[in-house]
């Protein structure tokens, strides 16, 4: 497992437009690109995450559930666990959307 400690810092907007914000930390490490099941740790709480890894591999971007906020300049842990698929293109944002929907429902199957 992969762990990470960072400042939330802005992404692209793209997550957030399309109905699901993500935290993102700037990534250095070694690790596939994709979209993962895991944790992340807010203020000594912790919640289930999807997390993506883009192809630039420059940010992990997590998707927390079952949370609410804003959380630009806070310091979060993004604990990476298993692999759930690996990265797609999508020919519109319906599709990516019913994908993150599928993605989500298989991160609760892992925690």
């Amino acid at each position: 497992m992969i762990k990470i400690s960072g400042i939330v810092i802005k992404g692209g907007g793209q997550a957030k437009e399309l109905g699901f914000p993500t935290a993102n930390l700037k990534f250095s490490g070694n690790l596939d690109s994709g979209v993962y099941a895991g944790k992340v740790v807010y203020k000594n709480k912790t919640y289930i995450a999807a997390i993506f890894l883009g192809r630039s591999k420059k940010f992990l971007e997590a998707h927390l559930l079952e949370f609410s906020g804003d959380l630009y300049g806070e310091e979060i842990s993004i604990e990476v666990g298993e692999k759930i698929r690996g990265v797609i293109n999508f020919l519109n944002n319906e599709e990516l959307k019913k994908q993150i929907e599928k993605d989500i429902r298989n991160v609760y199957r892992y925690n």
